[in-house]
Formats: structure tokens, C-alpha cells, sequence
């Protein structure tokens, strides 16, 4: 697998943890796994974007 298809695929699986996890978070009331979730959420989006770059480029 090309590491931008790696980049894209792993930014897409953080994204979706990160969603449960916000979500998890404010149905439990906890205010720290609502922050986790929505870091790695936006982490997940970040590392998906460097897949998207790296095709452009051509690597």
C-alpha cells in the first residue's frame, strides 16, 4: 500500500475514533474524553489532508 493510500486510510480511522469518543464523552458527561475525542478527531482530518498532499505530489 502507497504511504499516501496509509496517511488517508489512518486519518479516516482517528477521525471516526475521535467522533465516538466525543460523543461517548458528552453522553457520560466527561468533559476530558469530549477534548480527546475532538483532538484526535481533528488529528485524523490533519493526517488524511498529508495522504491527499502526498498523491498530489506524487510519492
Amino acid at each position: 500500500m502507497k504511504p499516501s493510500t496509509k496517511d488517508k486510510t489512518a486519518g479516516k480511522l482517528h477521525e471516526v475514533k475521535g467522533k465516538i469518543k466525543e460523543e461517548v464523552g458528552k453522553a457520560t458527561n466527561d468533559p476530558n474524553l469530549e477534548v480527546s475525542g475532538k483532538a484526535e478527531k481533528k488529528a485524523g482530518k490533519v493526517q488524511k489532508w498529508v495522504g491527499r498532499a502526498e498523491k498530489a505530489v506524487g510519492e
